[in-house]
């Protein structure tokens, strides 16, 4: 039986779902927000803008997904079998699908389901509620108390804000 530690390899890490998710959860929806602000800068909110803006969004997201995994297969420098960097780049999937809720409020306001111009508060107070969540689904894993959970979920919505506006004011 060959030892995964043998001199020349290294054990490959596989990521686990739940930081998988957590962890794309959080970047798609920092960086959803973070890609409104940038693009709602100019005040450009007409439903064509917002269209635009909802593919801009998506393929950022898709760019962000692809540099993550491909960084995941490079820095992890286990001998590669002919699908792992396949595989590296599925396990991305929840940072697209976490910016997928703010590329439908802004895709509404495309199709003109609402109006196009203030959606980007809706999307910023949905990306807040999402890291809110996130937060709070990580603090009841680790057997927080509800009371605490919300606490912690409270905060990490704080500092995504904080993040959010940090990246608004450097753009």
């Amino acid at each position: 039986m060959a030892d995964s530690t043998a001199v020349g390899t290294a054990p490959q890490r596989r990521h686990d779902t739940r930081e998988a998710v957590l962890f794309g959860g959080v970047y798609g929806a920092v960086l959803a927000s973070s890609m409104v602000a940038a693009l709602t800068q100019y005040g450009h909110t007409s439903a064509e803008a917002r269209g635009y803006d909802a593919a801009w969004v998506l393929v950022t997201a898709l760019a962000s997904a692809l540099a993550h995994g491909y960084a995941h297969y490079i820095a992890e420098r286990a001998p590669h079998r002919r699908w792992d960097v396949v595989r590296a780049l599925w396990e991305e999937w929840p940072l697209v699908v976490a910016v997928l809720p703010t590329v439908f409020l802004l895709a509404g306001a495309w199709w003109r389901w609402w109006p196009a111009k203030g959606v980007e508060y809706a999307a910023f107070a949905l990306n807040v509620l999402i890291l809110f969540l996130l937060g709070l689904l990580t603090a009841r894993w680790t057997a927080r108390s509800w009371p605490t959970a919300a606490l912690m979920g409270a905060g990490d919505a704080l500092l995504g804000l904080v993040v959010v506006v940090a990246n608004a004011l450097i753009k």
